[in-house]
């Protein structure tokens, strides 16, 4: 059974090429397409697409107006493909708090070539979407289309020896997620006080969104969300989220910890990737960090919780019950990586303990 996607954007071009993208790919069918909401609205009257590609800015209707209106009427899996631009990353994040499931970022120039060259990016995003449980959206593995050699950690970071880490009264968290991510690590991180533990967390998302993503939480949190800049420290009451297309990883000085952002090549097909960020807290913190694994699509970071397990560390999955989609915690789940396995509206309490 194929994909049945709308593609609802005010530019031809995009249309166009997002259609001829998907053409090639065989369990994905491009239904229809519209100029704007309104439009949309009229078409899906007559059949209801499996997933939307949405933008953001739009005549008659925004974007994120008509994404309101879905999530309250017929709640949809939707993909925002928004403008790589200051602007656009805080519009897109408000389209994701309102129950969007992924985020693409397009250039503001040469969108065509962007669109052609980053394929396998767009249909990981529309499957992604499509496994999402709607139910599970708070609002507040087929071919790839082109195949690519999926790096591990080591690409960047080499395992952990085994060697002996010495105790520190300092603890820290690791946390990684994808697909529901953003909806689900507001609910854990404004529930955190200020004398919550450090906490690194790697959430997929495109460079120029994460400012706005931790812009958004830290507005709401009790706690300081910041993105991450290279050699920030891990305090009590500070979260900080890794930069889009960049690595993070936890460094050790001394007794105390901070992040290391870096380049790279992708790492379990992300950049960042939660598997670099759970390598280095299993080599540099052991059994002094938790690592938590969340909601999303694939299965970056099981392997690296599995080595923070083997260090020492504590771990701990998201269940299947409170998952957007249980792809990430059930891969760790199987590797046999996580101590415990809890729901989302335990996780706070469980960093706290």
């Amino acid at each position: 059974m194929s994909i049945k996607l709308m593609i609802v954007d005010d530019s031809a071009v995009v249309r166009q090429v997002l259609a001829q993208v998907f053409a090639t790919v065989p369990d994905v069918k491009v239904m229809d397409t519209a100029t704007d909401p309104i439009m949309a609205m009229d078409k899906m009257k007559k059949q209801w697409p499996d997933v939307l590609v949405l933008d953001v800015e739009m005549p008659r209707m925004d974007g994120i107006t008509f994404l309101k209106q879905l999530m309250q009427t017929h709640p949809t899996p939707v993909v925002i493909c928004s403008s790589l631009t200051q602007k656009g990353a805080d519009i897109s994040m408000q389209a994701m708090a309102a129950g969007a499931v992924e985020v693409i970022a397009k250039p503001q120039s040469g969108v065509k070539q962007f669109l052609e060259e980053n394929g396998n990016m767009l249909v990981s995003a529309v499957r992604a979407a499509a496994c999402a449980r709607m139910s599970r959206v708070r609002t507040m593995a087929p071919t790839p289309l082109e195949a690519r050699p999926k790096l591990s950690a080591d690409a960047i970071l080499t395992a952990p020896t085994g060697g002996g880490m010495f105790q520190t009264t300092e603890r820290i968290v690791a946390i990684g997620t994808s697909t529901g991510g953003t909806q689900a690590l507001e609910v854990v991180l404004t529930a955190l006080p200020r004398t919550s533990p450090g906490l690194a967390i790697v959430q997929h998302m495109p460079e120029k969104f994460t400012a706005s993503f931790a812009e958004r939480l830290n507005r709401l949190s009790e706690i300081e969300v910041k993105e991450a800049s290279n050699g920030d420290r891990i305090l009590p009451g500070r979260a900080l989220i890794a930069p889009g297309g960049k690595h993070m990883m936890i460094k050790r000085s001394g007794a105390f910890y901070h992040v290391e952002v870096v380049d790279g090549p992708l790492v379990s097909r992300h950049k960042p990737s939660v598997d670099v960020l759970f390598r280095s807290a299993a080599k540099f913190a052991g059994r002094n960090c938790l690592g938590i694994i969340m909601t999303g699509m694939g299965d970056d970071g099981a392997k690296g919780l599995l080595e923070m397990h083997d260090a020492g560390a504590r771990t701990i999955a998201q269940d299947e019950d409170s998952c957007v989609v249980f792809g990430m915690p059930k891969e760790a789940i199987k590797l046999g990586a996580a101590d415990e396995v809890l729901p989302l509206d335990n996780l706070s309490r469980a960093i706290c303990r």
